[in-house]
């Protein structure tokens, strides 16, 4: 069937007449099916988990709409990619439809959900005060519940490996875990994990704890737990700026954890954002023609931001400079912000699941430790983020040799040339796989690669005992290496890349020696218990 145009109308500008005729003719065959299956009483059940459930599949009328409702979302989806716009602009619109096409659907709304509705006649209404106790409960948090925070706390069934805190300044606490093995490798591992959240992602629970994991393979291990910075103290993190963050952060850690262990080289590992401070941290030292790192390992973290992935719709001069002009000279970028930003980037998983389940259908959410760490974001300071904007996202200029200053001296990650051990994750939304992999191209010493099923961070954080997902190994020899033609070439290994990267650190970090019978050393005595008092400060 033909739509021919009638005279005087075009079709949209950038989308050819032939692409809008086929996007047309498929939407109502499309319709025309859905209509005869209806009065046949043949409509399939979804396989979409938003409307899988049995009451769509037992009302006919429900399950008719929800099957409109995808042919029309296809139909949208299809337009945008039929679009001639240049790629910066559609993949924008293909952003800004998603939303509005997430958020219109009809398991969203009590009118048209029927296991809502049947919820709320089955509770004789109980679902509705609670949902909208729920909801005026989230209004106040100005957020959304993802899970039942009751059920954790910090220091007792969360962040409860064994340690000290050894150090502190308005930046971060530095913690110092306690052995659980008679011997230890000589050389000791600094975790730089992400500013943007709290650190106990790497300690979660004991049974997929990674700094846990670490002690008990012999590993000495100290963790930065980075302040979460709030308007109230007034003491001036407010002007903190990514220099600040490297010297008195990144470069102090490294500092206190050398005089404590001894040793004039350890191991460091940053994670996400921790990963490209711990990157600019090493080339600032190698620009002062210091190595105080022997290896570096890296998680899911960009030196490299040609592609950022989902987060490059937010990425524009325009929106740098709003941000310059709001917190560049002072502020906060806060976290309640940062938090709806990166949950919007899965808006059914993170965003429109927890509308219909806690506000429609009333539900207490589960407990979910990573969930509970999701919703303990930090503020960030305005100098910080805005430089951090600009250089990374928009301008992509770590990457370049010299490019740039940090902490007075011009950086060239060339010279970071100690072995680095290179992580992502294969269906990371945040950071690109194949970002994490031009590392390989800007580090200049001997590098591996692994890459991990999975995303962000469930990924990262998948413990051996669970005997979960898999991991890819493969050559990383040529540093102009096409991620693609690695990936062809890789072997890929059930279970846990975790086994792989401590044979690898265990290579790098010296002889065994007795395990230390006490946390820190003077003048850096223990200050308290971990997981210490930094982290434990949620933000407004």
């Amino acid at each position: 069937m033909n739509f021919p145009f009638p005279d005087g109308w075009t079709p949209p500008a950038g989308i050819s007449p032939e692409a809008l005729v086929k996007i047309q003719q498929d939407f109502l065959e499309g319709w025309q099916r859905i209509s005869k299956d209806a009065a046949d009483g043949h409509l399939t059940p979804l396989k979409d988990r938003r409307f899988a459930g049995t009451a769509w599949a037992s009302s006919p009328p429900h399950l008719m709409m929800a099957h409109l409702y995808l042919l029309s979302a296809d139909a949208m989806s299809r337009m945008v990619t039929a679009s001639e716009a240049a790629p910066e602009v559609k993949n924008r619109l293909e952003f800004s439809i998603s939303q509005w096409l997430d958020a219109l659907s009809p398991a969203n709304f009590l009118a048209t959900n029927p296991e809502a509705q049947a919820a709320l006649v089955e509770s004789g209404g109980e679902t509705l005060v609670s949902g909208m106790s729920n909801l005026l409960s989230d209004l106040q948090k100005g957020r959304i519940t993802q899970t039942d925070e009751t059920k954790f706390k910090l220091g007792e069934n969360v962040a409860t490996t064994p340690g000290s805190v050894v150090f502190q300044n308005p930046y971060f606490q530095l913690l110092q875990y306690a052995p659980t093995t008679p011997t230890v490798f000589q050389k000791p591992i600094l975790l730089v994990p992400p500013c943007i959240n709290k650190f106990y992602i790497l300690d979660l629970q004991p049974e997929n704890s990674f700094v846990r994991f670490l002690v008990e393979q012999g590993f000495t291990v100290f963790l930065i737990s980075w302040r979460n910075p709030i308007a109230e103290e007034n003491d001036g993190m407010e002007k903190a700026t990514w220099d600040d963050y490297l010297e008195q952060g990144v470069l102090k850690a490294i500092e206190v954890t050398q005089a404590i262990s001894r040793q004039k080289q350890i191991n460091a590992l940053g994670f996400c954002v921790g990963g490209t401070m711990l990157a600019t941290a090493l080339a600032v030292a190698a620009a002062r023609g210091q190595e105080p790192v022997s290896s570096v390992t890296m998680l899911t973290a960009m030196i490299d931001f040609r592609d950022t992935g989902m987060l490059g719709v937010f990425v524009d001069e325009q929106h740098a400079q709003l941000r310059e002009r709001q917190i560049g000279q002072g502020g906060f970028m806060s976290a309640r912000e940062l938090g709806s930003t990166f949950s919007f980037l899965r808006p059914n998983e993170l965003v429109w699941n927890y509308v219909v389940s806690n506000y429609l259908k009333g539900e207490t959410p589960v407990a979910f430790d990573l969930l509970f760490w999701n919703s303990d974001g930090t503020n960030l300071p305005g100098p910080f983020f805005t430089w951090y904007f600009r250089n990374t996202y928009l301008e992509n200029k770590l990457r370049q040799p010299n490019a740039l200053k940090c902490c007075g001296v011009p950086i060239d990650m060339r010279k970071v040339k100690i072995p680095a051990f290179i992580y992502a994750s294969r269906e990371d939304h945040i950071v690109p796989w194949q970002s994490a992999f031009a590392t390989l191209s800007l580090f200049s010493g001997e590098n591996t690669f692994v890459l991990g099923a999975s995303g962000h961070i469930a990924g990262v954080i998948n413990p051996p005992a669970k005997n979960k997902r898999s991991y890819w190994v493969g050559p990383t020899e040529s540093k102009t290496q096409d991620p693609e033609k690695w990936d062809q070439q890789a072997t890929e290994k059930p279970g846990s890349w975790w086994p792989t990267w401590v044979e690898w650190l265990a290579t790098q970090s010296g002889k065994r020696v007795r395990a230390p019978k006490q946390a820190g050393r003077a003048p850096f005595d223990v200050l308290e218990a971990a997981p210490g008092s930094y982290v434990k400060v949620r933000a407004v």
